[in-house]
């Protein structure tokens, strides 16, 4: 384990270079002045730049990009240009409520995910096979914010059963904060989640063909214990990398799914700083979920080790 996350380390150095790049740049390719956004359109022309110096924004951006790159390795992700408190600070405060997104959101993609691929995966009856891979391409063909709308008519409209905007933490009250939560996980995941699923059903489907299954079969082993021990054994791994690369798209759907749902995280967090050119607020969003998609990815490395003998992490 430790050599391979050692073998590891430079490419996630790499990655997270690339992304300080993309995170420092990509805002800034956006027209409008932050200056403006912060001093307002009245100002004069010695407020704008009496604004200008005390961001450091009147340095070349080579220069504004290393000082920002040095602060972040030490820790310090500056101050929020309109809120001015540290970056990490105002993340911070809103963290819990995505953080709890995020983590129901997983749950359900892995429920879901595996649960419809193993449904699909075995045999059934001519119509239960026409429903499932039907539902499986329903979702597939819905992106999460059509879901979400989906969810708020039906569920939160005509049939009032679970709240549509607004949140509640589970840090204030548990249950009332999950039934805030349902609606908005589902519309994140369940996209995800079909394609898992197809992922899992195509594998367990060619699983079913190889030798080693008519041999069992021969032996007079059940046809259960054959999907258990053998088809879904041999199937998970790619399901497994499927999940891991589908959360980086969840954490992008959540910030829209944040809008949809008016919840106060860091998804809703982001879109305030690009409507007021906020250029640490969003660097530090950017650059913390490119982390945290690279670090999921390591971790469905290490459990696809654990499933498949076959696969040596140490390589």
């Amino acid at each position: 384990m430790f050599k391979f996350l050692l073998r590891k380390l430079p490419s996630v150095l790499a990655v997270a270079l690339a992304s300080s790049i993309i995170a420092f740049f990509l805002p800034r390719l956006a027209p409008g002045d932050p200056a403006i956004a912060i001093a307002g359109p009245e100002a004069t022309l010695e407020q704008l730049t009496a604004v200008r110096e005390q961001m450091g924004l009147n340095d070349p951006v080579i220069v504004q990009y290393f000082n920002w790159l040095t602060g972040v390795l030490q820790g310090d992700f500056g101050q929020s240009f309109t809120m001015r408190r540290p970056v990490a600070e105002v993340i911070l405060s809103r963290i819990e409520s995505t953080l709890e997104l995020a983590l129901l959101s997983m749950v359900l993609l892995v429920a879901f995910g595996i649960g419809l691929g193993i449904l699909a995966g075995t045999e059934r009856s001519k119509w239960a096979r026409v429903a499932i891979d039907g539902t499986i391409t329903f979702l597939l063909a819905m992106p999460p914010f059509v879901i979400g709308l989906i969810f708020i008519l039906f569920l939160g409209i005509m049939f009032p059963l679970f709240p549509i905007s607004g949140e509640v933490l589970f840090s204030e009250n548990l249950i009332v904060g999950l039934h805030y939560l349902v609606l908005p996980a589902l519309a994140i995941s369940l996209a995800q989640a079909s394609i898992v699923a197809r992922q899992l059903q195509a594998t367990m489907l060619s699983t079913r063909d190889e030798d080693f299954i008519d041999l069992a079969r021969a032996k007079g082993v059940p046809d259960g214990k054959i999907t258990r021990q053998h088809v879904l054994r041999n199937s998970l791994g790619p399901a497994v990398v499927a999940i891991g690369l589908r959360f980086g798209d969840m954490l992008a759907g959540a910030v829209i799914i944040e809008a949809i749902f008016a919840r106060n995280g860091v998804g809703a967090l982001a879109i305030y700083a690009v409507q007021s050119r906020d250029y640490n607020v969003l660097q530090a969003i950017i650059l913390g979920a490119v982390l945290i998609a690279v670090f999921t990815q390591l971790i469905s490395e290490i459990v696809l080790a654990a499933l498949d003998p076959r696969i040596r992490l140490e390589g």
